[in-house]
């Protein structure tokens, strides 16, 4: 298990890519990847599978909020999911494999598993396992995470040299309604980072106070942060995590 690469604790990584729909650069977009190489920012990005089993780069579940059409992502296939124009660009939804090839070791790349699970649970594998294979023997910083510590397990399973960590949250009630109470107090603490050989967190930013992130911390684990959106909001994130990850706002790189 290789440890946390340097760039990620001083390369600002961008939210989904650095995305400005305004600007023609949709969020996960080939766009948004190739503007946050250019800015010389590290590149947080999102994996979906499509309804053969390709890996997508793609936030949301359901295609309604990025595109003109509705319905569950992993019920198109990759070949129509990437005749699917991204909102406010001119590409269709990437593949990982294209992503790849795009930043080619030129940006650190951060890379979240959604859960495929639902609640969290130990349903997941096949996308995590075709991620893998693509990851393998991929040259450049990169590190791999998910909410779904089943999701990280499936994952090292299958790629056991790759930097992993896990994605994590305060799991409020409010923001969290889909997931079973008692599952929210599990994840919470954090409790599978040691078993899963976790490398580092990236945690809610508005929950970086919390006596579990103080533990990992004085244990010399990274502790990246999720979601910033203003310069305020990263100094005060800065106070307690080793980096950000941003949107809407251009985050200082380092001098």
């Amino acid at each position: 298990m290789m440890a946390l690469h340097p760039a990620f604790l001083t390369q600002p990584l961008a939210h989904r890519a650095l995305h400005d729909k305004s600007a023609g650069r949709p969020e996960n977009s080939l766009a948004a990847m190739r503007a946050a190489i250019a800015a010389g920012y590290g590149i947080e990005l999102d994996l979906q599978p499509s309804a053969d089993g390709k890996v997508m780069v793609f936030h949301d579940y359901g295609l309604h909020r990025l595109t003109g059409e509705t319905g569950p992502v992993k019920g198109r296939s990759a070949a129509e999911l990437s005749k699917i124009v991204l909102t406010g660009g001119d590409e269709g939804i990437p593949t990982l494999a294209e992503v790849l090839a795009l930043v080619n070791g030129r940006a650190p790349l951060l890379i979240e598993i959604k859960d495929q699970d639902g609640a969290m649970g130990p349903d997941v594998g096949s996308l995590e396992v075709a991620a893998a294979e693509l990851l393998r023997d991929y040259a450049g910083p990169l590190a791999v995470m998910s909410f779904n510590p089943y999701s990280i397990a499936a994952f090292s399973k299958a790629a056991p040299e790759i930097c992993v960590g896990l994605t994590t949250s305060a799991y409020k009630a409010q923001d969290w309604q889909l997931l079973p109470a008692a599952r929210r107090e599990e994840l919470r603490a954090i409790p599978d980072f040691d078993a899963l050989n976790a490398q580092f967190i990236s945690h809610e930013a508005k929950d970086l106070d919390s006596s579990r992130v103080a533990e990992l911390k004085a244990r010399n684990v990274p502790v990246l942060c999720w979601t910033i959106r203003s310069l305020e909001a990263e100094t005060q994130a800065r106070r307690v995590a080793d980096n950000v990850t941003f949107e809407g706002y251009l985050s200082p790189l380092p001098a």
